[in-house]
């Protein structure tokens, strides 16, 4: 026989452990194992079965992988921790007794740890970290308003957190990668497109606010002492990729730099941080890298356009690289100048990515280019009533504006950006509506405006003529609506006999709503027609003899309205033939479908409700004004 297997000494049992025994075993206290596994990336998992993993026991616990737990006991960084529980004790001796000498000699030797190979570990390519960089930058960009507190161990961790994201900032101006923004409550949303990979983050609004007491900042510290040196690898690595010098310089005008007897940047430290965080200039090259090829150039170009690909591919993608260049020269041939009230990074920031050049007064922030008196400024960003002085060279625009011309690839009529204006919505980029999911008027302006078409802008005494003209016409509209609904009456037969054979056959299923519409709306088009011709027929044939020879007419065939039916016919029949076992499956997708075309419908009555009454209050206010 062979040996008796006991219960729980293996499967679910030995593939879990709970976070007590991962603690002893490890020989750490709890704050240090939850900082282990922040760095090493380890998170709690949830069993299948709690009663097996706890081998008996329901009781809920925190378990992690036992595989994990052994990879953790390798790691040399927990010596770190052990020298550094040993520090602080004896830091503690020797401040009870008063030995100052000894205490500043174990002050001076801090044992401090790198998580440089941790790093390394976690993101073995360089794309990986680039997929990863979500995080990262939010939690910096936090760290950045935050003010000095007791609960952060490290005091430098703050100025090194907006180091770094003004340095990976100062890139994404060098290369123009941004691509979308949204101001939402939480903060600002930037996407930004780094070597082919989206990278979105928040940056919260530069308010004054205190720190809410829920938050543990000492576990968000941990996570920003690693975040920290992977933003320090990401950003060496993408300023050697275009040829900049890191840590980031400040070049220089030539008129500037002969003045300060330098070639290439300023002397002062703390002025050239100043100048590199506002965003403002242009960063000093590294040495100069050999000139490809003109022909090596054309190669490349063609490699990337070639392989498998067809030619609409190619076609496409060359029609696609051509908006991204005119989209990075979007504000090109603009010169900006903020006003103290307006959020100078952001708009700083969201400027220079698409080529434009900024300017505030010098005398609030340093790194100032151009005056307000600057004849050649274009647009003036002001989000308080219109100053006294203005200049007709410009427009006085509200920082809106900006961030609109980004999310649609273009400049944007100024005028209802104007000082004292209601503000058009501010649409979020991120969200792509679907086909039947309700689409907001605004959006569908844009996008006719996106695709060259023009739309129209009426002021309220041509909306009033029109509905003059609307009250004079309907009579006439009334009269032809009851003469079509006639015709379709009589035309609307054989649809009915059609539907009786489906109700008949035990159907339950029904045609889409919307391709019903089309179908009754080319229907309608085609009985129209149909009926001035035939009104043309009989004026000629009354005119003729009844005795005569007449030639043939030839019958007209609206061959869209004829494609919409075969359509509906073909639907119709495939409806039929799906399986009874998947049948459910298709009526569960037809019912969301036609949800969601019920809410669109029900968002576009609230909307024109809404119109209504405003064009109605407007009437009030206009003849109250009278």
């Amino acid at each position: 026989m062979g040996k008796e297997k006991k219960k729980f000494q293996s499967g679910t049992a030995t593939s879990f452990i709970s976070r007590p025994s991962a603690v002893k075993r490890l020989q750490l206290s709890l704050i240090d194992f939850r900082r282990l596994c922040i760095l090493k990336g380890i998170y709690p998992v949830q069993p299948n079965s709690l009663k097996k993993a706890g081998k008996g026991s329901k009781v809920t616990k925190t378990y992690y992988r036992y595989k994990d737990i052994q990879f953790l006991a390798h790691e040399p960084i927990i010596n770190k921790f052990r020298a550094h529980k040993v520090y602080t004790r004896k830091l503690k001796n020797a401040r009870v007794k008063k030995e100052k000498l000894r205490k500043q000699i174990l002050q001076e030797n801090e044992p401090t740890y790198r998580v440089d190979h941790i790093v390394k570990e976690r993101y073995p390519s360089f794309v990986d970290a680039i997929r990863d960089l979500d995080d990262p930058l939010a939690l910096c960009s936090l760290f950045c308003t935050l003010r000095r507190n007791a609960k952060i161990r490290n005091v430098e961790l703050i100025p090194l957190c907006r180091r770094l994201v003004v340095e990976f900032m100062n890139y994404v101006i060098t290369e123009r990668a941004l691509r979308k923004v949204f101001l939402s409550i939480k903060g600002i949303y930037y996407q930004v497109d780094i070597q082919g990979q989206p990278v979105t983050w928040i940056v919260p609004y530069a308010f004054s606010y205190s720190q809410p007491g829920t938050v543990d900042l000492k576990i968000m510290s941990t996570f920003a002492d690693f975040y920290t040196t992977l933003l320090g690898f990401i950003n060496f690595r993408l300023y050697h990729s275009i040829n900049l010098h890191y840590p980031p310089k400040v070049a220089l005008n030539p008129a500037d730099a002969k003045a300060k007897g330098s070639t290439s940047y300023s002397l002062k430290d703390q002025e050239e941080e100043e100048k590199v965080s506002s965003f403002a200039h242009d960063l000093v090259k590294a040495k100069p890298m050999q000139e490809l090829d003109e022909e090596g150039i054309d190669e490349d170009q063609e490699l990337i356009g070639g392989g498998d690909l067809d030619e609409e591919q190619r076609q496409k993608l060359r029609d696609d690289e051509e908006k991204l260049k005119k989209l990075k020269k979007l504000f090109e041939n603009c010169k900006f100048f903020l006003s103290r009230e307006v959020p100078r990074e952001s708009l700083t920031f969201v400027i220079r990515c698409f080529g434009g050049s900024v300017s505030w007064d010098k005398v609030l922030y340093i790194g100032a280019t151009y005056d307000i008196s600057n004849e050649t400024i274009t647009h003036q960003i002001v989000d308080r009533p219109q100053p006294d002085r203005q200049y007709l060279s410009r427009y006085y625009i509200q920082p809106q504006w900006v961030y609109d011309c980004v999310n649609a690839r273009m400049l944007l009529p100024v005028e209802d950006y104007f000082p004292g204006t209601v503000l058009p919505p501010h649409l979020s980029p991120f969200v792509e509506e679907k086909e039947g999911e309700y689409v907001p008027p605004e959006k569908k302006a844009l996008m006719d405006r996106q695709h060259g078409v023009q739309p129209s802008s009426k002021t309220e005494e041509e909306e009033g003529d029109d509905e003059s003209s609307e009250d004079e016409g309907d009579k006439d509209a009334e009269e032809n609506e009851d003469e079509e609904e006639e015709i379709i009456e009589e035309s609307g037969e054989e649809d009915d006999d059609d539907d009786d054979d489906a109700s008949s056959s035990g159907e339950d299923d029904q045609q889409d709503e919307g391709e019903e519409k089309t179908i009754r709306e080319a229907e309608k088009k085609r009985l129209k027609e149909l009926k001035v011709e035939e009104d043309k027929s009989t004026k000629e044939k009354s005119k003729k003899k009844r005795l005569s020879v007449e030639p043939g007419e030839v019958q007209v065939v609206d061959s869209e309205f004829e494609a919409l039916k075969q359509a509906g016919m073909e639907r119709r029949l495939q409806e039929m033939m799906i399986p009874k076992k998947r049948r459910w499956l298709y009526k569960r997708l037809m019912k969301k479908k036609k949800d969601t075309a019920k809410e669109s419908r029900k968002l576009t009555q609230r909307r024109s409700d809404y119109e209504a009454e405003q064009k109605v209050k407007r009437k009030k206010q206009k003849a109250s004004s009278k």
